[in-house]
């Protein structure tokens, strides 16, 4: 109880609420306290007993006294045995009536509030109609029916105890006497009527308060109802700071309603927060002291202002629509997502004025450059991006329509370089065209043809890379004409038909030769379709070209070891045999005038026949041949009719009788025999040099 009163009704109403249970367990456990003093006093008998029978002078009398006090206390020992073992069972259904109580003290506070009571955490509190006096009385008659089950008889406010070794004393309401309260140390703590101790009790060894299962289990209920209080305090706290939260959220939702998001750019100026009224403030006062600065190369610069061009703002619609167009209630992505909006800045300037400041503009005064495209370049080892050049020329439809759109949203610097004002070429060196033009030509670059003349000849990159270009569409060619007139140069330093030769002979004679229809002579057009061909498939091969002539070798003498030679001024020739003399004889060679004379130069054995018949040219005057002459051996030279061949109508050779009327129409006359000779040793296709 909060505090002491007089009566039980007092107690019961006033400060904490007791309940039934309460009342019944604290007469309980009043009765359990005089069950541990009945037990104390019995030790405290049993101490004076051993005390006496330790005493040798003891006389019978007393030992007798002694004797009887020990009957006495066994006695009582097994009057407290029994009685322990009764208040045991008591407790168990002291237990149970609690259990009993608890549940009809829940029923009772689920059903009183039908009947306009109130419920509080500390119990059940009565009505203002209710009778408070029945309510205790109900208390005090089922504790007596409790005591009358258990077997024990409670008055109030003591009781008197019989049986074997008591007084029969009659005890206060603690259930002992006044003289063992005082004797055993208690705090003399007094009990109200209804049995309950109001204070707390004292002695050797024990405690002040002892609770009982009883109290326990209210502070157990206790502290559910806190617990759950607690709960319905944070749901509360809960619930309002949700408001509150929703509350600032539509705040600023509404605030937004009116004012631009964080991280909001409208044609490039930071408007974060602001109003439409400011966005168009702002756009006013940038009409006033306004200039626009035009960087051009070189580092050259050129400035526009607005008084020039009689600039102007002139509101519009746009920025209120950007500022419509955001969702206020979506205000908090504006923190993680740049919100950039493009407005139609609505301004008026003098367009004549602006063209003619446009058109004194320093980047239009200088010369005007092209641009220069990107193309492929050879490195020496392949193709590659050859990089644009930009040039000065200026695209001054672009730089005009950049002049407007800065001049509309106010920017303070225009770079043309960086706004492409310049005319740009048509390619890059980032353009793929370019790129796939570079791994086309460089395709034909992997072809590589060796001709095996007396010094190697290579066909290779170096070559090639002069005959495949891109033209201003990045259009790979091959140049085959090109490749035609390396191939016509080729022959020209390699061909030695008609060229001039030096020839020794046998006898130390040197002289020059020139003319003649031997020696080597390129096939240009086999040849032309071959190399073109190589060089598109990418072959590698080392070859010959294709002849028309061929000589014996490249180096000098080209005729070999093996050759007839015919000295003109000696009227000699000799039959050459892998370097020695096979056959030698004097001959008769032609007459030495244009039209008979013997021609010199180098050829060789075109034909040979046996017995033919030789047919000089029509003579104009009788429309017949000159001469019909047969003759056994035949070994032709040139097409035109001269070769060796025997003149059995000679009658001599060499010396001059060439010179002397009978010499030959250009044929080499020889004795019958060594022209038998020379025709069975000489094959078709013998060099033949010619010289004087």
């Amino acid at each position: 109880m909060s505090k002491q009163s007089k009566n039980h009704e007092d107690d019961f109403y006033e400060g904490e609420q007791i309940s039934f249970d309460d009342y019944y367990l604290d007469d309980e456990d009043y009765y359990l306290d005089d069950d541990i003093e009945d037990e104390k006093e019995y030790e405290e008998k049993e101490k004076s007993v051993v005390k006496v029978d330790k005493n040798p002078k003891e006389s019978g009398a007393e030992k007798k006294s002694t004797d009887q006090g020990q009957k006495e206390l066994a006695a009582e020992r097994d009057h407290i045995e029994k009685e322990r073992k009764e208040s045991d069972a008591r407790q168990k259904k002291v237990d149970g009536k609690t259990q009993d109580l608890t549940k009809e003290r829940k029923e009772n506070q689920v059903k009183k509030p039908q009947d306009g009571s109130r419920e509080s955490g500390k119990g059940y509190q009565a009505s203002d109609g209710e009778d408070r006096s029945v309510k205790v009385r109900d208390q005090e008659d089922m504790k007596k029916e409790s005591a009358n089950k258990s077997g024990k008889k409670r008055e109030d406010p003591g009781r008197t105890d019989s049986g074997p070794g008591k007084s029969g004393k009659p005890k206060s309401s603690s259930g002992k006497s006044d003289t063992q309260k005082s004797g055993t140390g208690k705090s003399g703590a007094q009990r109200n009527s209804a049995g309950k101790s109001t204070g707390s009790k004292s002695g050797p060894g024990k405690p002040g308060t002892r609770k009982t299962p009883a109290r326990n289990g209210r502070t157990s209920g206790r502290k559910k109802q806190a617990g759950y209080t607690g709960l319905k305090v944070a749901a509360i706290t809960f619930g309002v700071l949700l408001a509150a939260c929703a509350a600032v959220y539509i705040g600023i939702s509404t605030y937004f309603t009116s004012h631009f998001f964080m991280n909001t750019e409208i044609n490039g100026q930071d408007f974060s927060r602001k109003t439409v009224e400011d966005v168009q403030q702002y756009l006013q006062e940038q009409v006033q002291d306004y200039k626009l600065t035009i960087l051009e190369k070189d580092n050259k610069t050129d400035t526009i202002n607005g008084e020039e061009i009689s600039l102007r703002y002139e509101e519009n619609k746009d920025i209120e629509n950007v500022l419509k167009s955001q969702n206020a209630l979506m205000w908090p992505k504006c923190f993680f997502v740049k919100n950039s909006s493009k407005a139609t800045v609505e301004v008026s300037y003098d367009r004549d004025a602006l063209e003619n400041r446009i058109q004194g503009l320093e980047s239009l005064k200088v010369e005007q450059v092209p641009p220069t495209s990107a193309y492929p370049k050879f490195d020496g080892t392949e193709f590659v991006v050859e990089p644009e050049v930009t040039g000065t020329e200026v695209d001054v439809d672009i730089l005009r329509e950049k002049i407007h759109q800065y001049i509309s949203e106010f920017q303070p610097e225009l770079d043309m370089q960086a706004e492409n004002c310049y005319a740009m070429p048509k390619y890059t060196s980032e353009s793929g065209e370019v790129r796939a033009a570079c791994n086309e030509m460089n395709q034909y670059l992997q072809a590589s043809i060796t001709y095996t003349m007396d010094q190697p000849v290579v066909v290779d990159r170096t070559l090639i890379s002069n005959w495949v270009s891109a033209d201003n569409d990045m259009k790979v060619t091959f140049n085959e004409a090109a490749v035609r007139e390396w191939l016509r140069e080729f022959g020209k330093q390699y061909d030695t038909i008609g060229k001039t030769r030096s020839i020794t002979s046998p006898y130390g004679k040197t002289v020059e030769v020139s003319g003649g229809t031997y020696g080597w002579s390129v096939d240009e057009d086999a040849e032309f379709t071959t190399l073109v061909n190589s060089i598109k498939n990418g072959e590698v091969v080392t070859k010959e070209p294709a002849y028309c002539d061929r000589a014996v070798s490249h180096s000098a003498p080209e005729w070999g070891n093996t050759y007839a030679e015919v000295d003109l001024s000696a009227q000699h020739m000799w039959y050459i045999v892998d370097g020695g003399i096979a056959l030698e004889t004097d001959v008769v060679t032609g007459v030495p005038i244009p039209e008979k004379e013997t021609p010199s130069g180098v050829y060789s054995i075109l034909e040979k026949e046996l017995n033919s018949t030789l047919v000089g040219e029509i003579d104009p005057a009788t429309g017949q041949p000159e001469y019909r002459t047969l003759v056994a051996y035949w070994m032709r030279v040139t097409w035109s009719g001269i070769g060796f061949h025997d003149a059995n109508w000679q009658p001599a050779f060499g010396g001059s009788l060439y010179a002397t009327g009978a010499g030959s129409h250009g044929c080499i006359n020889m004795p019958v025999g060594q022209a038998a000779s020379l025709y069975d040793m000489m094959p078709v296709g013998t060099p033949v040099i010619i010289h004087y």
